[in-house]
């Protein structure tokens, strides 16, 4: 009986889905050509992708044009290490990936958030076997209420979902009102997300002693995620690893070097 009432949910919601996609029908989330699949991209976008790929630092998951040996890291790692224990990515900052960014943050295509999650769980497969729970980096509640929804907590939320781990948005709280990040230099926004996270009183318990996987839609500098890290440490996070979807990647190191979207163009997940 229950076999059957799934089977015929599963078929309501494709009746339902049907007309539906005639009136919207899915488009490219890197230039809204029309595809075959929402949240996949067409045959011109999907090779522009870059993925990060091994060899990489195994802090800062900055990936290296050679293998350079097991646990090698790199001179960004070296010279300023982080707050946090590890940080991975799935693309690289650049076209396409930056406009499937400011398609999700900007143009409330929430839709993105699962696909683009399951490119950042392969990424950061290690990190996320590792947590115990999955945060999103918090807005402060008045960007909050003029945007509506937070796109690292949409993130986080398919990450957790696919991976099964509990997913934990109140676990962290953005206290402090701050500039945008973008346009400012390394040390102005160090400044600017200084002490601007804090676990609130009673949220202790979602984190005390546990490994905490933080997700935020890009990495930059690593100022905000750096700053949310310290928050979740005082709190009682025994380690705290980053994953994000796209990297800036630092000077260098050339996104062209890196590995294209070599998979079927229309196939939204590259596993």
């Amino acid at each position: 009986m229950l076999l059957r009432g799934t089977h015929f949910a599963t078929l309501a919601r494709g009746a339902l889905a049907a007309p539906l996609r005639l009136l919207l029908p899915p488009v490219c989330a890197g230039c809204r050509r029309q595809v075959s699949q929402p949240g996949s991209l067409c045959g011109s976008c999907w090779p522009k992708l870059r993925f990060l790929e091994r060899p990489w630092c195994a802090v800062m998951g900055t990936p290296f044009a050679h293998e350079m040996g097991e646990g090698f890291l790199s001179a960004e790692a070296i010279a300023d290490p982080p707050p946090f224990a590890r940080a991975r990515a799935a693309v690289a900052y650049s076209g396409v990936a930056g406009r499937m960014v400011q398609a999700l943050k900007y143009a409330d295509r929430t839709d993105l958030a699962p696909w683009m999650a399951r490119w950042m769980v392969r990424a950061g497969a290690e990190l996320v076997s590792d947590a115990d729970v999955v945060t999103p980096v918090p807005l402060h509640w008045r960007r909050f209420f003029v945007r509506r929804f937070n796109q690292s907590a949409e993130l986080a939320r398919a990450v957790a979902a696919q991976t099964g781990k509990p997913f934990e948005p109140t676990a962290i709280r953005r206290v402090k009102v701050t500039r945008q990040q973008v346009g400012l230099g390394h040390d102005e926004r160090r400044d600017n997300v200084r002490a601007a996270f804090r676990v609130p009183p009673g949220q202790e318990i979602r984190v005390r002693g546990r490994r905490v996987l933080l997700v935020d839609d890009v990495y930059t500098t690593g100022a905000t995620v750096a700053s949310a890290t310290r928050a979740l440490v005082k709190g009682g996070a025994i380690a705290v690893d980053v994953l994000t979807f796209a990297r800036v990647l630092p000077s260098g190191v050339a996104p062209g070097d890196l590995r294209s979207g070599d998979f079927r163009a229309d196939r939204p997940d590259p596993i």
